[in-house]
Protein backbone atom coordinates (compact mmCIF):
# COMPACT_ATOMS: atom_id res chain seq x y z
CA UNK A 1 0.00 0.00 0.00
CA UNK A 2 1.63 3.27 -0.86
CA UNK A 3 0.86 5.90 1.39
CA UNK A 4 1.75 10.18 1.99
CA UNK A 5 1.84 10.36 5.26
CA UNK A 6 0.21 13.23 6.80
CA UNK A 7 2.70 14.72 9.83
CA UNK A 8 -0.79 14.85 12.44
CA UNK A 9 -0.37 11.15 11.72
CA UNK A 10 3.06 10.76 11.88
CA UNK A 11 3.61 12.10 14.96
CA UNK A 12 0.81 10.51 16.50
CA UNK A 13 2.29 6.94 15.58
CA UNK A 14 5.79 8.19 16.42
CA UNK A 15 5.26 8.52 19.84
CA UNK A 16 2.79 4.85 20.09
CA UNK A 17 4.45 1.74 20.46
CA UNK A 18 1.54 0.26 17.74
CA UNK A 19 2.24 2.88 15.67
CA UNK A 20 6.00 2.48 15.60
CA UNK A 21 5.39 -0.82 14.82
CA UNK A 22 2.74 -0.14 12.33
CA UNK A 23 4.90 2.20 10.51
CA UNK A 24 7.62 -0.39 9.96
CA UNK A 25 5.37 -2.71 8.05
CA UNK A 26 6.61 -4.23 5.17
CA UNK A 27 3.13 -4.18 3.33
CA UNK A 28 3.40 -0.51 3.43
CA UNK A 29 5.35 2.40 1.37
CA UNK A 30 5.86 5.51 3.10
CA UNK A 31 6.49 8.58 1.00
CA UNK A 32 6.47 12.13 2.94
CA UNK A 33 7.12 15.83 1.70
CA UNK A 34 10.05 18.33 2.63
CA UNK A 35 8.03 20.47 4.35
CA UNK A 36 5.76 17.67 5.83
CA UNK A 37 9.21 16.25 7.34
CA UNK A 38 10.75 19.01 8.76
CA UNK A 39 7.41 20.49 10.40
CA UNK A 40 7.16 16.39 12.11
CA UNK A 41 10.86 16.27 13.10
CA UNK A 42 9.99 19.70 15.00
CA UNK A 43 6.94 18.36 16.77
CA UNK A 44 8.23 15.21 17.76
CA UNK A 45 11.29 17.08 19.81
CA UNK A 46 8.67 19.51 20.72
CA UNK A 47 6.94 16.65 22.03
CA UNK A 48 8.99 14.76 23.31
CA UNK A 49 10.76 17.42 25.11
CA UNK A 50 7.01 18.58 27.12
CA UNK A 51 6.70 14.31 27.72
CA UNK A 52 10.07 14.70 29.81
CA UNK A 53 9.25 18.33 31.52
CA UNK A 54 5.78 16.41 32.63
CA UNK A 55 8.10 13.34 33.65
CA UNK A 56 6.21 11.01 31.31
CA UNK A 57 9.34 10.06 29.99
CA UNK A 58 12.94 10.27 31.79
CA UNK A 59 15.47 12.02 29.82
CA UNK A 60 16.84 8.19 28.96
CA UNK A 61 13.91 7.09 27.55
CA UNK A 62 13.33 10.39 25.86
CA UNK A 63 16.32 9.28 23.86
CA UNK A 64 15.23 5.64 23.19
CA UNK A 65 12.02 6.95 21.70
CA UNK A 66 14.27 9.74 19.57
CA UNK A 67 16.67 6.86 18.22
CA UNK A 68 13.45 4.87 17.57
CA UNK A 69 11.76 7.38 15.71
CA UNK A 70 15.34 8.19 14.05
CA UNK A 71 15.25 4.79 12.69
CA UNK A 72 11.94 4.40 11.49
CA UNK A 73 12.74 7.72 9.31
CA UNK A 74 16.09 6.31 8.25
CA UNK A 75 14.79 3.24 7.38
CA UNK A 76 10.79 2.86 6.28
CA UNK A 77 10.02 6.77 4.94
CA UNK A 78 10.83 7.59 2.10
CA UNK A 79 11.94 11.36 1.97
CA UNK A 80 11.04 13.32 -1.10
CA UNK A 81 12.79 16.64 -1.64
CA UNK A 82 10.45 19.84 -2.69
CA UNK A 83 11.59 19.70 -6.53
CA UNK A 84 9.87 16.26 -6.92
CA UNK A 85 6.78 17.59 -7.06
CA UNK A 86 6.94 21.46 -6.87
CA UNK A 87 5.90 21.80 -10.27
CA UNK A 88 2.23 20.76 -9.03
CA UNK A 89 1.54 23.60 -6.61
CA UNK A 90 -0.97 25.41 -8.07
CA UNK A 91 -3.12 22.05 -8.81
CA UNK A 92 -2.86 20.56 -5.64
CA UNK A 93 -3.79 23.79 -3.88
CA UNK A 94 -7.04 23.85 -5.78
CA UNK A 95 -7.29 20.50 -4.76
CA UNK A 96 -6.95 21.52 -1.17
CA UNK A 97 -8.97 24.98 -0.91
CA UNK A 98 -9.77 24.88 2.87
CA UNK A 99 -6.07 24.80 4.25
CA UNK A 100 -3.73 25.82 0.82
CA UNK A 101 -0.31 24.59 3.31
CA UNK A 102 -1.35 20.90 2.53
CA UNK A 103 -0.67 21.32 -1.38
CA UNK A 104 2.58 19.62 -0.93
CA UNK A 105 1.03 16.35 0.75
CA UNK A 106 -1.51 16.24 -2.09
CA UNK A 107 1.28 16.90 -4.79
CA UNK A 108 3.27 14.07 -3.54
CA UNK A 109 0.13 11.92 -3.50
CA UNK A 110 -0.53 13.08 -7.43
CA UNK A 111 3.10 12.45 -8.52
CA UNK A 112 3.44 8.73 -6.73
CA UNK A 113 0.20 7.96 -7.70
CA UNK A 114 -0.35 6.86 -3.83
CA UNK A 115 -3.04 7.39 -1.02
CA UNK A 116 -2.76 10.03 1.81
CA UNK A 117 -2.70 8.78 5.45
CA UNK A 118 -4.27 11.57 7.88
CA UNK A 119 -6.92 12.05 9.74
CA UNK A 120 -7.79 15.58 8.10
CA UNK A 121 -10.68 15.99 6.68
CA UNK A 122 -9.11 19.10 4.41
CA UNK A 123 -7.98 16.31 2.21
CA UNK A 124 -11.37 14.67 1.32
CA UNK A 125 -12.43 15.22 -2.00
CA UNK A 126 -8.82 16.28 -3.15
CA UNK A 127 -8.59 13.80 -5.95
CA UNK A 128 -6.76 11.18 -3.86
CA UNK A 129 -7.58 8.48 -1.48
CA UNK A 130 -7.57 8.81 1.78
CA UNK A 131 -6.85 6.23 4.71
CA UNK A 132 -7.35 6.74 8.09
CA UNK A 133 -5.02 4.31 11.03
CA UNK A 134 -8.01 2.16 11.84
CA UNK A 135 -8.89 1.46 8.09
CA UNK A 136 -5.19 0.66 7.69
CA UNK A 137 -4.80 -1.65 10.52
CA UNK A 138 -8.05 -3.16 9.14
CA UNK A 139 -6.44 -3.91 5.83
CA UNK A 140 -3.33 -5.23 7.54
CA UNK A 141 -5.18 -7.82 9.60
Amino acid sequence: MKLVVDANILVGECLRKRGRKLLQSPRLTLYIAEKVFEETCYEINRRTEILEQQGKLTKATKNELIFLVEDIFSNYLHFKEFSFYSHLESEAKKRVPRDPDDWETVALAIVEEAAIWTKDYDFLGCGCATWTTETILLQLT
